[in-house]
């Protein structure tokens, strides 16, 4: 299980962070590191804090965006010190390693960390399925992303080395469709989006939150392959019905009653 957890750290501003993630990393057998746009990589600080972990370094990916990061998983959590004005789930770190014991076999599964000074973004908490809380002091809540990855680590491993428990099953029962990546899922959103655009039900000049509220409840179901497939055939033949009717409309020269009609139809709902 540990081979299929990822650690991303998001522009990391002191390389020195880096290499000390890298440390509780090897520590606790985790081998997949993601840097997202760190200020300062490679570097001998890191290096030095690394300890010997720098086989964790050299094998490091680093990329340019978060989407690069986790296109290829199939489950996201994001670290968060704070509640949100949207509420998303949230798990301790201890449940968090549970539901990494149910990853099926070559599947992935992401951990976010956020930048020293602000943590994640809100745009980047929305791409995660759930969000983990490290339980701190209240009056002291502030962790080094070292410590939080350490203590994420550890979590993970004693889950993974605990011989009086099996995984849990997902849902209660072993699924039968591989879950859908990330990609896949953000491919969905884009294709929501227009749609609910196009039916006039989300007005792209006042959004409000309601693709912010569509994420939660999707990325809540943890939905796989076959249910993204059948959501986009949906949106697809509401597509085609769309156009039909667009291009009927056009056809037809527009009667007083029809434009009425238009006057009185209630604006869509965001």
């Amino acid at each position: 299980m540990l081979d299929q957890i990822r650690i991303v750290m998001i522009q990391t501003t002191h390389p020195g962070n880096i290499g000390a993630v890298a440390r509780a990393m090897k520590n606790m057998g985790l081998v997949d590191l993601c840097l997202v746009d760190p200020k300062k990589f490679p570097d001998p600080e890191a290096d030095a804090r690394a300890s010997g972990a720098t086989d964790i370094l050299a094998s490091a990916q680093v990329v340019s965006t978060l989407q690069e990061a986790i296109s290829d998983c199939h489950f996201v959590v994001g670290t968060s010190a704070r509640g949100r004005h949207i509420p998303w789930p949230i798990t301790s770190p201890r449940e968090m390693a549970g539901v990494a014991m149910q990853l099926q076999p070559g599947k992935k599964m992401a951990i976010l960390f956020g930048r020293e000074d602000r943590g994640l973004t809100n745009e980047e908490l929305h791409q995660c399925h759930h969000h983990v809380h490290i339980p701190t002091n209240p009056d002291f809540s502030s962790l080094n992303v070292a410590a939080a990855v350490q203590v994420i680590a550890y979590e993970l491993r004693v889950a993974s080395l605990d011989k009086h428990s099996e995984p849990a099953l997902q849902w209660g029962t072993d699924w039968d469709i591989d879950l859908a990546d990330v990609r896949e899922i953000e491919l969905m959103f884009d294709h929501l989006e227009k749609t609910l655009v196009d039916v006039e039900f989300l007005d792209p000049n006042n959004p409000r939150q309601l693709m912010t509220r569509m994420r939660r409840l999707f990325l809540r179901a943890i939905p796989d392959r076959v249910e993204v497939n059948v959501m986009r055939g949906m949106l697809t033949a509401i597509n085609k019905k769309v156009t039909l009717l667009n291009n009927a409309s056009i056809d037809k020269p527009a009667s007083s009653s029809d434009s009425e009609a238009q006057l009185k139809k209630e604006p869509p709902y965001v």
